[in-house]
């Protein structure tokens, strides 16, 4: 399978995923609604004060963070490959009566079409796995933010992925296969998907190749959600860990970057 054909491939994958996503228990839209927010403590740290700043949200999936940040101040842009998912965003948006912009676009188009700079950039959890170039993804993220401009990028750990049978290191072709989703309503649902891995280095390489300062890199044994069979609840009954051979497993990295 050549890379060229990845897109549609993966665009047809989270169509069909978002049917599911949208009433699933995991995303739980009502209570959603109800509590207008859907980050977790790790991302509102790392985002901080978010009044009267401009917002870009990568692969913002059916908007739920981007709401989320738009509903502490900022004004947020959400770009996503998926028609439905982005239908879904604006929808979301009308409910709640905020102006959040949503638009449907794969980001490398996004990024070579868009002349809008902002003051964060933002993607979390499970989005660069999706692209085959991750030097593309970082200068296009450069390109994005204004002077003194902040990428703040949260993503689950390249350990997982070798654990679970992938390709620690990257490789060009990536990994097409047939596989379900993460949610709990799931059934016997299958898409097709092409995916790549990105180790830490490579990210971090990428990023400062683009002209971006690395201000910070954490990484954690807890994730915020049980995404992965392998998971049990931690200690504090709320995040979820994993442990191998009776060790804890990192599950969770984040980046935050500054454009000088």
């Amino acid at each position: 399978m050549e890379i060229k054909d990845y897109k549609q491939i993966n665009k047809a994958a989270w169509n069909a995923r978002t049917e599911l996503h949208l009433t699933s228990s995991f995303y739980d839209v009502d209570a959603f609604l109800k509590s207008k927010n859907s980050l977790n403590a790790l991302e509102l740290n790392l985002l901080g004060e978010l009044t009267a700043k401009s917002v870009l949200h990568l692969q913002c999936h059916f908007g739920q963070d981007s709401l989320s940040m738009q509903q502490l101040g900022a004004q947020v842009t959400g770009v996503d490959i998926a028609d439905n998912a982005i239908n879904a965003a604006k929808d979301l948006a009308i409910k709640l009566g905020l102006n959040t912009q949503f638009i449907c676009q794969d980001i490398f188009s996004y990024f070579d079409s868009n002349d809008q700079q902002f003051d964060v950039v933002y993607a979390s959890y499970g989005t660069i796995c999706w692209l085959p170039d991750i030097h593309r993804w970082a200068r296009g993220v450069a390109k994005q933010l204004k002077a003194g401009g902040r990428l703040v990028f949260v993503e689950f750990h390249p350990i997982v992925d070798l654990l679970q049978g992938y390709s620690y290191f990257h490789q060009t072709s990536g990994d097409l296969e047939v596989e379900g989703t993460y949610t709990e309503n799931s059934g016997d649902f299958k898409a097709q998907t092409q995916v790549w891995s990105h180790t830490i280095a490579d990210v971090i390489s990428a990023l400062a190749s683009a002209g971006l300062t690395i201000d910070s890199l954490l990484e954690s044994p807890l994730s915020p959600y049980p995404c992965f069979e392998e998971v049990s609840k931690s200690d504090d009954d709320i995040h979820y860990q994993w442990l191998h051979n009776g060790q804890l497993v990192p599950l969770v990295y984040a980046i935050t970057a500054t454009k000088l």
